[in-house]
């Protein structure tokens, strides 16, 4: 990796890297974040000419050390008098976020719409940034690697300068430890990163985390990621050839919705996605035989995640095809049909009074017999506190719930809080966009660097049926009870 020094009106910069793997303009995103000048008013003077966004480096001739003047005039935040109006330009750019109503979008790098998708609607987990922030080397866990602890890292600080910036932020560290860490991700076609599905860039990051954010020692029911994402799952495996029969356990941090000609809702797509078949050797036959899998929630999450499996391997073409059906999605999702009966004992009392308080908020009269003393003095919140996936709160959130020392309790139901969507044919084409709930309830479309406004009632439109975006990603968030 060669380094330059960049001259800029007074100012020099010594030993800036250039990538020469990489096009100019990821070089031109760093200088970016040096300068404040934007990408396309830098006027970089190389061998004679100006620096093209697509040039390719080996035929620059740039040398170790060289020094590269550049032009351009940084964004500017218009100062105010010395006494008179406060404008929001001259307010702290932590303020102007504030004030803006929602965070910065991230400059695509080259195919990294599903990257910055990604990062977008994972930021916008509260829970998860203060898990982050709290993450230090010395909390490090000694079992875990170095190219883990470096991505925990990034995240944390790509997080950190999201919060703190109204203009775009160029990802440039984050994308240089995720291609460290997992190398499919800097793949090349022609010398140009390929795009990535953004399922497995979800999940490779989710897993990073889960293993880093635990405390030294811990099991893993202490990891941050696995109360706010994990699902436990109780499966009855069934042989009806041999009548054989066994039950197995498991944590997931999705659920699947399988596409099918039968499936127009979501909901008909997770019950689909909870009974599969599996061919295994039978030891009362002596052979394979065919087993139906049947599984039901035992565990929900604080953010309950699903995935449309709208991509599948075709040999003809031999790539990822799309199933392009309409699938609807609600923005209040009750999954209560789709657990065991051992948590929907657990989730009766928390959801009879969530119905009692969303009846009081409505103008409704609550019978007597349901609303004695000690059910009457209830709460109703977001799931903003640590639970133990079992439909109750720990002991931990009994202490932080409130201080009268009432628990957080889950209800089965869930607020649309993200939407990831995908354009186009082809999981590793086309384009990634997030679509995420703010703290102040409006909806911003991230397209990479370009936040959106959006009203909530275009959110739920978004479920396929032509060559528009659709979606592949919904996050949804627990409404909970404190009882």
């Amino acid at each position: 990796m060669l380094t330059v020094t960049v001259k800029w009106q007074k100012e020099t910069y010594s030993k800036v890297e250039i990538d020469t793997t990489q096009p100019p303009y990821v070089f031109k995103c760093q200088l970016f974040d040096l300068t404040g000048v934007p990408p396309e008013r830098q006027k970089i003077m190389i061998k004679g000419g100006l620096l093209k966004d697509d040039d390719d480096w080996s035929k620059l001739g740039v040398k170790q050390g060289q020094k590269l003047m550049m032009m351009g005039t940084a964004d500017e935040i218009v100062k105010a008098p010395e006494k008179g109006p406060v404008f929001v330009e001259d307010l702290p750019e932590e303020e102007q976020v504030l004030n803006l109503g929602h965070t910065a979008g991230l400059f695509n790098l080259g195919n990294t719409c599903y990257m910055n998708s990604t990062m977008q609607c994972l930021h916008s987990v509260p829970e998860l940034k203060s898990a982050l922030v709290e993450y230090s080397s010395s909390a490090r866990n000694n079992e875990l690697d170095q190219t883990s602890h470096m991505l925990t890292v990034a995240t944390r600080d790509l997080f950190n300068e999201l919060d703190k910036s109204v203009k775009p932020v160029a990802p440039m560290q984050f994308w240089m430890v995720l291609r460290k860490k997992y190398p499919q991700f800097g793949q090349l076609h022609n010398g140009v990163f390929m795009q990535q599905d953004a399922e497995e860039c979800w999940t490779q990051i989710l897993y990073t985390l889960s293993q880093s954010l635990t405390s030294p020692g811990s099991s893993e029911n202490a990891s941050a990621v696995k109360s706010l994402f994990g699902i436990d799952f109780m499966s009855r495996v069934h042989c009806q050839e041999s009548g054989e029969e066994s039950s197995e356990t498991e944590s997931v941090y999705s659920l699947k919705c399988h596409i099918s000609q039968e499936v127009n809702h979501l909901h008909e797509g997770l019950k689909h996605g909870l009974k599969s078949e599996m061919e295994k050797v039978s030891p009362s036959l002596g052979r394979n035989a065919i087993y139906l899998k049947e599984s039901l929630i035992n565990g929900l999450p604080r953010y309950l995640t699903i995935q449309f499996v709208r991509f599948f391997w075709k040999r003809e073409s031999n790539q990822k095809a799309k199933i392009l059906r309409k699938v609807d999605y609600p923005l209040q999702l009750d999954v209560y049909d789709l657990c065991s009966e051992e948590l929907r004992k657990k989730l009766e009392v928390p959801r009879r009074l969530l119905r009692e308080e969303e009846g009081k908020k409505a103008g409704l009269k609550i019978s007597e017999k349901k609303s004695d003393a000690k059910d009457s003095d209830v709460k109703m919140t977001d799931a903003a506190d640590p639970s133990n996936g079992s439909g109750e709160s720990s002991t931990g959130a009994s202490q932080e719930g409130s201080s009268s020392g009432k628990k957080t309790h889950l209800t089965g139901v869930y607020d649309l809080v993200a939407v990831l969507t995908h354009k186009g044919r082809s999981a590793d084409s086309g384009h990634y966009v997030a679509w995420v709930k703010q703290e102040n309830g409006k909806w911003i479309e991230y397209d990479d660097d370009s936040p959106v406004p959006q009203r909530e009632e275009d959110i739920t439109r978004l479920s396929g049926g032509g060559d528009w975006h659709m979606a592949y990603i919904c996050m949804y968030k627990a409404r909970t009870i404190e009882m």
